[in-house]
Parts: C-alpha cells; structure tokens; sequence
C-alpha cells in the first residue's frame, strides 16, 4: 500500500495511490498517516479497504511528508562501499549515527532553501526506514518485524556546516528543507526486499547518483538491530540509512548545489522527488 499525505503545509490530508495510480482520499478511514496508523493491527485493517470506492483527488495537489508526527530521523553516515571509495575512507567497523532535526522535515517535491552563508550545498539519496512498533535491543534476525514501511528520503547536506564548524554532523543536516521525505511511504508488505533497490539522483537532467541497496555495508536489518542497542526506536521514528556515490562532494572538483540548479532522485518503488534549489531569503 501506498500511503501519501496531500495539500498544503500544515493542512495535509491522508491519503493512498491505487493500483491506476490515482490519488483517493483516505479521510473517510483514518484521521491522518500518524504513528498509530503503522502499528501492525492497523496496517492490516487498512490494507482492507477498498480504495475503489473512495473519492478520487482532483488534479495534481502538493504532496507533503506521508508521515504526520514523525518522531526522529536517525541518520547513517558512509555505509555504502562505493561512496567511502569516493572519499576516500576506509569502511566503518560499526555505523555511524547522526540526528536529522524534525524541523528539517518537507514534501518531496518542495524547494530546497540554500541556508545563509552556506557554499558546499549537498544531495544524497536514501532508503528511509519507517518504523512501525517500538523496538529496543532487537535481534537482526528480528530486525524487519519492526518496520511499517519505506520512504525515499533526501539526506541535504552542507558540508562545511557539517565538517568545518567545530563538529558535529548533525549541524550540517539539519537546516529547514533540509530532509524531503515521499512521496510516498510504502508498507513493507508491498516493498519487498529492502536490500535489491535501484537509487539514483540526477542535478539538472546529469545523472550524479547511480546505486542500488545491495551495496550497503551494513544492511537494514543490521542497522534496525544496532541502533536499538543505543535507544529506543519508537513508532512513526524513521531510520535513513546512507547515500551510494556520487554526491557532489566526492566529486573532484566538488560539485555543489547552486540556486536554480533542479535536483531529481528516486528509488525503485518508492516514487521520485524533484526540488528547485533557492537561496535564503
């Protein structure tokens, strides 16, 4: 199931893709795509309606984050064998965690503000991992009981904030516009495979990014069962776990994001998001 949420920021709508593609409207069934609707009694129920008989939105309305109340976004730095070739790393021993503040949170296909003072403006596409129950030292085996469902996720990065300002990943990742989530989260039931995904991303109709989840040096089942070690995973919490090669900032020369540049990424079943890069006003 595919599960979207539409309109305007602040006033968005639940609601589900069918199998034409058409957007139908889910107001009738649930209030909103909150935590609650993930946990696993509910998913069930709502992969029983009949999305046939509910009203089909008009047009093409702006689609938001398709999680209402997402509760943390937990980050994964360098776990792909390819990206820490291109910058030159050795492969991590254990995964490296970083927070993703809420308020970075937007739609998949709103603008991206360059935040002021920022030069080294960076994309990254990710496999978002939404979490459907609470879960605290899992078992890898275990691991993917645990998730509701997938996103696609846009890791913005600047990377001098992030690497040149005293430390901290986090500072670099978290400006608003800084975390497009969507379009859609897609229940793992209909997902599939979590470690078989094509990513790609292309800046200006170039393709940078060209991946696939097969390639992660720590898979998500992996990551579901360590993370938890170190905190609770909660309902409606969200784990992004790492971008392939290709981002500008491994390139040499580094290739930043610019204001006007058009920056498009998807993954395979997951939808694909499209942002005009703007500069701060």
């Amino acid at each position: 199931m595919k599960l979207v949420r539409y309109g305007r920021p602040g006033a968005e709508r639940p609601g589900a893709i069918d199998a034409e593609g058409k957007l139908r409207d889910l107001g009738r069934v649930i209030k909103d795509v909150t935590p609650a609707a993930l946990a696993p009694a509910a998913l069930r129920k709502l992969r029983a309606v009949n999305l046939a008989r509910l009203p089909v939105v008009r047009g093409r309305p702006r689609l938001g984050c398709p999680l209402a109340g997402m509760g943390k976004m937990v980050c994964i730095g360098l776990n792909y064998t390819d990206h820490a070739a291109e910058v030159g790393m050795a492969l991590p021993k254990e995964p490296t965690l970083f927070i993703k503040a809420p308020s970075a949170v937007c739609g998949p296909d709103d603008p991206i503000v360059r935040p002021r003072g920022a030069v080294k403006l960076d994309y990254e596409v990710e496999l978002g991992v939404v979490v459907g129950r609470d879960a605290r030292y899992v078992e890898e085996a275990e691991a993917l009981r645990y998730v509701a469902g997938y996103c696609l996720v846009n890791d913005v990065s600047e990377r001098e904030f992030q690497m040149e300002h005293g430390g901290t990943t986090t500072k670099g990742k978290s400006a608003d516009t800084f975390g497009p989530t969507g379009p859609w989260l897609v229940t793992a039931d209909e997902a599939g495979d979590p470690q078989t995904l094509a990513l790609w991303t292309t800046v200006n109709g170039e393709r940078r990014q060209d991946g696939n989840t097969a390639k992660m040096i720590f898979s998500v089942a992996a990551l579901i069962a360590y993370v938890s070690r170190f905190m609770s995973l909660r309902a409606g919490d969200v784990i992004s776990t790492g971008t392939p090669a290709g981002v500008g900032h491994g390139a040499k020369p580094p290739r930043y994001l610019q204001p006007g540049d058009v920056v498009e990424m998807g993954i395979t079943g997951l939808g694909t998001q499209r942002h005009k890069i703007v500069a701060s006003r």
